[in-house]
């Protein structure tokens, strides 16, 4: 009596393990995505209540120690000397526009004149500068009448 063994193979091919790798995929990916930070430089900001509906590509960072950075589309940030600032500055505002802006972040510990001294330099050249701040839950006081 000769035993046969069926050679019949199945011609479906379940997908169901598939979409299972592919949700945790995408979970993977939208967990680890929150973890990263738009700078290389450790800046803490100090905290705002509004927010500017638009996002500048060119960055000017201020570290706690003054030390000035810039980074432009999303570059990793290069440090830049306080003489050569400006013609950094200048130059980004000739090739983007005039409806482009540059965010200035400075860490919470940098003095006030450091901020200013680079928001001046915009103003005096026509360059729209925007200072960055985080969301914070603080509530700015109103003067009564």
């Amino acid at each position: 009596m000769a035993l046969k063994r069926p050679n019949d193979m199945l011609a479906t091919f379940s997908m169901a393990s598939m979409t299972d790798v592919i949700f945790l995929l995408l979970v993977f990916f939208m967990v680890t995505s929150t973890y990263v930070f738009p700078t290389a430089i450790d800046v803490t900001l100090p905290e705002g209540v509004e927010q500017s509906p638009s996002k500048p590509v060119t960055r000017v960072f201020i570290d706690r120690d003054g030390a000035y950075y810039i980074g432009f589309n999303n570059a990793s940030p290069e440090p830049v000397a306080a003489d050569s600032l400006l013609p950094c500055l200048t130059a980004y505002a000739d090739t983007a526009g005039a409806d482009a802006s540059i965010a200035v972040y400075a860490d919470v510990d940098v003095q006030y004149g450091k901020v200013v001294e680079v928001l001046n330099l915009g103003a005096a050249n026509s360059i729209k500068m925007v200072l960055a701040t985080r969301v914070g839950d603080s509530q700015i006081p109103v003067a009564h009448e």
